[in-house]
């Protein structure tokens, strides 16, 4: 049937219901054209990734806002949260993030022109280098981690705190499987 535009049809599972989300639309779509396929991974997994883009434009306008990307926000926020003297190798800092060193060198170089990291020897052996925040850097992300948690903390106004806490507690408990099975994986491999 057409409702308006060239093309456009009501196809089954359209329909919205009281208390329905995007992924409960996908997911009764998905059960008409394949009904014998359970889409319940949909309704964590899709919530997931749905509420990941939802709140990535906040977060990164946040750090726009302090002229940082994201990535440039991590590093120093990971700089700042090791604690004084705010300083790690780089290979301590991209064990943090989680990220290529080629990538990381990228950061660095930028960061270090804007004036907000440096790159000292390190006093324990000359031939490493230390990656440190400068007092800028240190108050720049301080800063806009309390801008970012300020703008998170508004998101999270549907749930009550023990909702909140009771949410926390399934991510942790799903996430450290995910990464359980993920490093077994990786330990099969290996050996």
């Amino acid at each position: 049937m057409m409702n308006g535009t060239e093309g456009d049809r009501d196809r089954p599972g359209d329909e919205d219901r009281p208390g329905d989300d995007h992924v409960d639309r996908l997911r009764r779509q998905w059960a008409v054209e394949l009904p014998d396929l359970d889409t319940e991974p949909m309704a964590i997994l899709g919530r997931a990734f749905r509420l990941s883009n939802l709140v990535r434009p906040s977060i990164e306008a946040t750090f726009a806002d302090f002229g940082l990307d994201r990535g440039e926000f991590d590093v120093i926020a990971t700089l700042r949260r090791f604690g004084t003297p705010y300083r790690l190798t780089p290979t301590e800092m991209y064990s943090a993030l989680m990220i290529s060193s080629g990538g990381l060198t990228h950061r660095l170089d930028r960061l270090e022109k804007a004036g907000l990291i440096r790159r000292e020897k390190s006093p324990r052996d000359g031939r490493s280098v230390l990656v440190a925040l400068s007092e800028a850097g240190a108050a720049l992300a301080e800063k806009a981690f309390r801008t970012d948690m300020a703008s998170e903390a508004s998101f999270l106004q549907a749930l009550d705190g023990k909702e909140r806490e009771a949410l926390a507690a399934l991510l942790r408990k799903l996430i450290g499987g995910i990464e359980n099975e993920q490093a077994r994986g990786e330990d099969e491999n290996a050996g």
